[in-house]
């Protein structure tokens, strides 16, 4: 049995070929939910690190999210609100909004006291402290905890297929169904690559990142622009 027979098949790329739709399917459903987990944990996160109220929940939280099952949450989804593209990404970002919410909020409360009294001490609000001190100093935890969550959604992602969604976890429930184990193995393949490359892209650019948020170089200006 030639377990790259399915992938190494033309027919399954070009023209009305099923992998790069479910391809397509996959990454919308990924950047859908961690667009909207993101939204809801990272302002949320950085008002519990800079106010310190709330760590422990957060932290209960994450733990206590993460022993969820996805493909449970995911049929009480459909089961309440019902199938369809929308409930997928809305449970997806459920599960993502515990990782970057946690990873926010410890970022933030981590931030260097000396630099945070520093700015302080120099006349900043409340708001350019966290703007101009905290969030340059929390800003690589925020982009691992969106990488951690990224790799998350995209793996979690193949249980749609399970609720009758689009996505790369169709060419699994469709190759066991008919017994096609090259099917399943490009479709577990494809999931494990895409995870792979986007982690890679996105630690790419969270070094690129880190590297022009530099909380002293900021420090040095912000006694004129506080004045």
């Amino acid at each position: 049995m030639n377990l790259f027979g399915y992938l190494t098949d033309p027919a399954h790329w070009t023209g009305d070929g099923l992998i790069p739709r479910l391809l397509l399917q996959h990454l919308a459903y990924t950047a859908s939910a961690v667009v909207i987990a993101a939204v809801v944990a990272v302002p949320l996160g950085i008002w519990i690190g800079h106010s310190g109220r709330g760590l422990f929940l957060v932290r209960a939280l994450h733990h206590g999210l993460r022993a969820v099952p996805a493909l449970g949450l995911l049929f009480l989804a459909v089961l309440l609100l019902g199938s369809g593209a929308v409930n997928v990404v809305v449970v997806l970002a459920l599960l993502a909004v515990p990782v970057l919410l946690s990873a926010t909020a410890i970022g933030v409360a981590a931030a260097d006291r000396d630099a945070v009294y520093a700015g302080r001490a120099l006349g900043l609000t409340a708001g350019q402290v966290v703007r101009r001190v905290e969030w340059p100093l929390a800003l690589p935890q925020v982009l691992t905890g969106v990488r951690r969550a990224t790799v998350q959604v995209v793996a979690t992602a193949t249980v749609a297929a399970f609720v009758s969604g689009g996505g790369l976890g169709r060419l699994l429930t469709a190759g066991q169904a008919q017994r096609d184990y090259p099917q399943m193995f490009a479709g577990a393949l494809l999931v494990t690559a895409l995870a792979v490359l986007l982690h890679l892209l996105l630690a790419g650019f969270g070094w690129l990142a880190t590297r022009r948020a530099r909380p002293a170089r900021r420090l040095r200006g912000l006694a004129p622009a506080a004045a």
